[in-house]
């Protein structure tokens, strides 16, 4: 590495600066090409444009990177660059405002930049392959012919019938396919592109309809909005073509959806695209299908469920521009939207919008940055919004819009704490439970009940010794999944056959204490022999489409008793859902993460809210054993409001987020004291950057040492002002990559971390 820069050698061109797929920091410089960039119609420079991927020698190997920008000067020996081996792209795959953009979030949180820009790239976009997908001519709606209205059409009846075709399909449609559909219509497409109606584009063949955005029926006018949905929606396009946040707070049932379906359409009628950020992939078809009932245009969809042929095709369409709505999980954030004006996060207090390895980042922080670049608003919706989003919005950096009754006729459920303590159960469920749910079965209603922890029975033990069944890798326990025979870890994925007898002793009485999903199941269909019921968790809905069907098959009624995990508390609409039972959550009321609470309230009030959210009035039924807990009484006395202004006292009081801000050093080994002697390490270098407000906390052991027979330890850094943390994290980062790494030893840096374990 030479100190000084040195100037680029004219007769070569132009250093170009790349950022490689490699967990290093930094970029990397390199020549251009020595021949052309991969094909004879593209010439050499055509190619050296930031955003297209490149194929360049890495060491022993050849790395697939990213065009970063054009330098003059390198601070390397300019004779010791090496020549970038072809561009992959004809064009740009991320814009200028893409970049940014992650470069902002690499920096942010303490990434290597060429792992976050392959994070945003389709699977198949990493390898080192050209770009080849096949293309046929096609035409599509220019932003004026989005929103002509088709009236001023009516004496051309053929360009009236294409227009509307065109404009259905969204993303843009085959000539072959238009004339199949039409008949011969060159003279009405030559008006009609002469009046800048309509535009030639590429078609993809074989894009499903979902990323085409193609929909067969015409959209349903939906509800009348009531004054509080009219409010927030004039709020929000008030706020069109500037950068603003809002909270978006509405209860369960307030009809938020319908909120986000007028906000699309009238950034649809500006032209712009609309980015839709939900937290899990089993809310996609729920939404994605009220929104293809709802818009002239179906939403393209982007999440790890889909194959990554299809994920890659519909990243081409939506990055061209030529679909009007993204609908995707937290990946989905860095998707290019040439002509985004608006982006929603739905259930943004989910901890499933913080990806937890790898490239760590937060999906809803990440939105409000890049509507921020944009210029665009941003929408972060729940009915449980998380502490720090509350917390800005109190201190007016977002705005704070409301939906304080739920939508048409629907009323809020009532809730009643059971205290089961001295009762008998049967299936987990006490006599009261037992008798109400036999009455709304018999009033054709529907139960919905809740048990937060899947699998047969958490523990095996045997009654002669008392041996339990414990995982070989983790400090846990093995959970009994009996459908299959076999113990299994939930942390690591190892698990055993079920023993016939105790491996310890030999005795064959072994005893399953406690309850998961599928031991509920079983007894419910004992305890209810002439009721179908439906279980939902991951157990049951690890097939394709599987999840979908279940949830179709409720919506028709075909279904008395729902049970599940926290996968039905987000977001599903239940209509004919009157009773829920809360069967289970005593554990997470003394959990040890400070945000244990938040969790628990959040998750209660969601599955409340999936009971009475149409005509027929709901109730809930939490069953507890310990009724007098304070967590409990302030829900029920106060709401969600009440709480969080408690919790947020108390956050303050204890100086923990939102009143403070954390970074976690995460270290893992086969030998327990490995990650220890790294973490030592890491702080004496903190400890020379650190300022007099940031402090260290540890290191210590994981709250589970163990997992997958790696022994991990963490280091904590807290400070009451981001500034400083900032300060000590730009040259502490570059220190831990610095650092000796011993064999096997791993570690991660998590900004804002949601996981303290």
């Amino acid at each position: 590495m030479s100190t000084d820069p040195r100037a680029a050698n004219e007769s070569s061109g132009p250093i170009l600066r790349v950022a490689v797929a490699a967990p290093l920091l930094g970029t990397f410089d390199y020549w251009p090409p020595l021949a052309p960039c991969g094909t004879d119609a593209v010439p050499p420079r055509a190619g050296w444009v930031p955003g297209v991927r490149v194929l360049v020698p890495f060491g022993r190997s050849r790395r697939v990177g990213v065009l970063l920008e054009l330098a003059t000067t390198t601070e390397q020996d300019p004779t010791s660059l090496k020549h970038i081996e072809r561009v992959l792209d004809p064009q740009p795959l991320l814009a200028a405002v893409d970049l940014v953009l992650i470069r902002w979030a690499a920096d942010y949180y303490c990434q290597p930049l060429g792992e976050a820009l392959f994070t945003a790239l389709p699977v198949r976009l990493r390898r080192p392959r050209a770009l080849d997908l096949e293309q046929e001519r096609g035409v599509a709606a220019t932003a004026a012919g989005r929103v002509l209205d088709l009236a001023e059409l009516r004496r051309a009846p053929k360009q009236r019938a294409l227009l509307t075709v065109i404009r259905a399909a969204g993303s843009g449609i085959g000539r072959a396919e238009l004339t199949r559909q039409l008949g011969s219509c060159q003279p009405a497409l030559r008006h009609l592109r002469a009046r800048g109606l309509i535009e030639d584009c590429s078609i993809v063949p074989g894009v499903p309809a979902a990323a085409t955005g193609v929909r067969a029926a015409p959209a349903d006018a939906g509800p009348d909005l009531n004054p509080h949905q009219v409010e927030v929606v004039n709020q929000v396009t008030q706020a069109f073509g500037q950068f603003r946040s809002f909270l978006l707070e509405g209860v369960t049932g307030s009809g938020k959806t319908e909120v986000y379906i007028r906000l699309i359409q009238a950034a649809a009628a500006r032209g712009e695209q609309t980015l839709l950020i939900v937290p899990e992939i089993g809310l996609t078809p729920q939404l994605r299908q009220q929104l293809a009932a709802r818009l002239p245009f179906a939403p393209a969809v982007l999440h790890s469920g889909i194959s990554d042929g299809e994920r890659e095709r519909t990243w081409h369409q939506v990055a061209a521009g030529r679909s009007e709505i993204l609908l995707g999980t937290r990946s989905a954030i860095f998707t290019p939207l040439p002509r985004l004006g608006l982006i929603l996060v739905d259930e943004e207090h989910d901890t499933s919008l913080k990806q937890q390895d790898g490239f760590r980042y937060s999906a809803r922080d990440v939105a409000v940055r890049r509507a921020q670049l944009v210029g665009c608003p941003v929408v972060l919706g729940s009915a449980t919004p998380a502490l720090e989003t509350l917390h800005n919005a109190q201190l007016g950096r977002y705005g704070w819009l409301r939906l304080p009754v739920r939508a048409g006729a629907a009323a809020p459920p009532r809730i009643a704490l059971l205290d089961i303590r001295n009762q008998p159960l049967q299936a987990g469920l006490s006599g009261v439970l037992r008798e109400s749910m036999r009455g709304e079965i018999a009033s054709g209603n529907q139960v919905l009940l809740f048990l937060n922890r899947r699998g047969y029975a958490p523990v095996l033990t045997c009654h002669a010794c008392g041996w339990v069944g414990e995982c070989l890798h983790c400090d846990a326990r093995l959970t009994l999944h009996l459908a299959r025979r076999r113990l299994w870890c939930h942390h690591c994925g190892w698990f055993q056959p079920l023993p016939r007898a105790c491996p310890s002793c030999g005795d064959a009485d072994l005893r399953m204490l406690g309850q998961g999903t599928e031991r509920l199941d079983d007894e419910l269909r004992a305890l209810f022999p002439a009721t179908a019921i439906a279980r939902l968790d991951r157990d049951t809905t690890r097939r394709q489409g599987e999840l979908a069907r279940l949830l179709e098959a409720v919506r028709r009624g075909e279904v008395q008793i729902l049970l599940g995990t926290q996968m039905l508390a987000k977001g599903h609409d239940f209509p004919r859902v009157t009773l829920v039972g809360i069967l289970d959550l005593d554990q997470s009321l003394y959990a040890s993460d400070f945000r244990a609470p938040e969790r628990t309230a959040q998750l209660i009030v969601q599955v409340t809210g999936r009971a009475g959210r149409a005509e027929r009035p709901g109730r809930v039924v939490l069953q507890t054993r310990h009724p007098e807990h304070p967590l409990l009484q302030s829900l029920l006395r106060d709401g969600y409001a009440g709480f969080a202004a408690a919790a947020l006292a108390e956050r303050q009081e204890a100086e923990l987020p939102p009143f403070s801000h954390l970074a976690l050093l995460r270290a893992e080994a086969p030998m327990p004291e490995v990650p220890m002697a790294f973490l030592m390490s890491a702080r004496t270098h903190a400890e020379v950057l650190r300022e007099p407000d940031v402090h260290l906390w540890g290191p210590i052991p994981a709250p589970m040492e163990r997992r997958a027979a790696r022994y991990r330890a963490q280091l904590l850094v807290q400070s009451p002002r981001r500034g400083p943390l900032r300060r000590l994290l730009a040259g502490w980062t570059r220190a831990l990559h610095a650092l000796p790494r011993p064999r096997g030893l791993r570690w991660s840096l998590d900004i804002d971390p949601q996981d303290m374990s």
